[in-house]
């Protein structure tokens, strides 16, 4: 099985200052099937957390890092897993659509897992020492806030790197975790030039390690094994008799939450994966580049976690749908608008709970059930990577830009932007065209970033490779449980 997390403890002398480092900060690290699974946390932390606010940068907050918190923002048990459902009247297709939703994690997005994936299996193999080293996290808005967040914990510097076009909301927030937070030119689709921040970085002679969830199989892990589960759970629960689960689509982003998918496909193995994309940067579907407005996405290279050959669909999304539909969801005449169609308030007020990506998310799913032609038997499953927190600016710039938003913007905008969703730019994938897909990894990583031939074709050609990741859970939970027994933090909870 080839090897693509390595839990080799590389510096034990590193690894007694992280356990020193944990002893001192109070972390407790919670295993990955615990937070797949939260009811196998200790009762006594589960109490501790009753008393402390979801998005506090507090360490047993790393046990909120699930799909299953209780959704509020003060205190909070655990339940099932966050989701919510689409009506037809919405959608205009009788599908199922259900999404899991993000914004119950601490920082408000589900990348906080990623983060932790990617972290993690560092710090417990001494392959990360937090009392000397900076951790640098490359990212396209989200994933930067988590590692910000993780590091924080930690009490070791971070360093967030992030395109200066996103969206104000991220900066201002990084303005009180990250150590220092580095705006790279362009929009959300330039990730080379984050990639070329991180190489005038490593050549600066600074101590720091680079935690890229583009290429750290640790993020593709946690969504395999965190994600891919809560998914199940939800289909469980929405699925009845006679359905049948037909996809999951996801924005490709930095190819780790599709991962997802490749789970569900252990358990449905007819099912499809969706990758969505930007149409103003179609890089899957037409080998494109350009810049766009779904933020958080990230494109213009394949991601080299992302496992291409078990992708069966892409969609590009026009920009202008998900931008437009943020305020049809948002503005009090979109939502009155709503209501008035039929659909119930509370629902309505939920929508709240998609940012631009997770509309994208929505647009490409709809696409999927009229492709496809499919009927109120059929269920689609996808998420809502994080909420409208953190782009009410982008509400208010297009205010400024549009004027205010009336009953009549928002007859339009439903009958243009979601009514009127069609099946142009799409395109189911042979095994010709994933492999094209797969060799556009070869300009990023080979060439640019340090990969190797023989790597690239492994990930093609090794029957083992995708499969073998999640081979690592069993190896590294025991890793984390050692370096809590080490810590002696849970131990002295326990003895309570």
């Amino acid at each position: 099985m080839t090897t693509l997390i390595d839990l080799t403890i590389h510096d034990q002398d590193a690894l007694e200052r992280a356990v020193e480092r944990a002893r001192e900060r109070n972390i407790i690290i919670p295993t990955f099937k615990q937070q797949r699974d939260p009811s196998l946390i200790p009762d006594v932390i589960k109490e501790k957390l009753k008393e402390i606010n979801l998005w506090d940068i507090d360490p047993l907050n790393l046990f909120r890092i699930t799909w299953h918190n209780e959704p509020t923002a003060q205190g909070g048990g655990f339940g099932g897993a966050n989701y919510i459902e689409f009506p037809p009247e919405l959608t205009g297709v009788d599908a199922k659509i259900v999404m899991l939703v993000g914004k119950w994690f601490p920082t408000g997005a589900h990348k906080v897992g990623a983060a932790f994936g990617c972290l993690v299996p560092r710090l417990v193999t001494g392959q990360f020492d937090p009392t000397s080293q900076k951790a640098v996290w490359p990212s396209t808005g989200n994933y930067c806030r988590g590692g910000a967040y993780d590091s924080k914990l930690l009490g070791c510097e971070s360093i967030a790197i992030l395109p200066e076009e996103m969206s104000q909301e991220r900066f201002d927030w990084l303005a009180n975790v990250a150590d220092e937070t580095i705006s790279t030119p362009g929009s959300e689709s330039n990730v080379k030039e984050i990639f070329d921040k991180c190489w005038e970085l490593r050549q600066s002679g600074q101590d720091l390690v680079i935690f890229n969830q583009f290429d750290e199989f640790g993020n593709y892990l946690w969504h395999y094994e965190i994600t891919g589960p809560a998914m199940l759970e939800v289909l469980e629960q929405v699925m009845e008799e006679g359905d049948t689960f037909r996809g999951m689509v996801s924005n490709t982003g930095s190819g780790g939450t599709i991962a997802s998918g490749d789970f569900l496909k252990s358990k449905f193995p007819d099912s499809k994966i969706v990758a969505s994309e930007a149409l103003q940067c179609p890089t899957i579907l037409n080998n494109g580049f350009g810049a766009h407005r779904i933020e958080g996405i990230g494109d213009k290279h394949i991601p080299w976690v992302h496992n291409v050959k078990n992708t069966d669909l892409v969609t590009a999304i026009d920009d202008n749908d998900p931008m437009n539909l943020i305020r049809l969801f948002n503005e009090e005449a979109g939502k009155a608008f709503l209501v008035e169609q039929g659909m119930d308030a509370a629902f309505v007020d939920s929508l709240e709970l998609l940012g631009i990506s997770s509309v994208a998310n929505l647009v490409s799913a709809i696409k999927f059930a009229k492709y496809y032609e499919m009927d109120g038997r059929d269920v689609i499953i996808s998420m809502a990577t994080d909420s409208m927190e953190m782009y009410g600016s982008r509400l208010e710039e297009m205010t400024a830009e549009k004027g205010e938003f009336t009953a009549m913007d928002a007859t339009a905008v439903f009958a243009r932007h979601l009514q009127a969703i069609h099946t142009d730019n799409m395109q189911e994938l042979t095994y010709l065209d994933k492999k094209r897909v797969h060799n556009l990894k070869y300009f990023t990583w080979v060439e640019q970033q340090g990969k190797t031939y023989d790597e690239i074709q492994a990930q093609w050609y090794d029957r083992e490779y995708w499969t073998g990741i999640s081979g690592h859970i069993d190896e590294l939970d025991a890793l984390i449980d050692d370096f809590n027994d080490r810590v002696g933090l849970l131990a002295a909870l326990l003895d309570e």
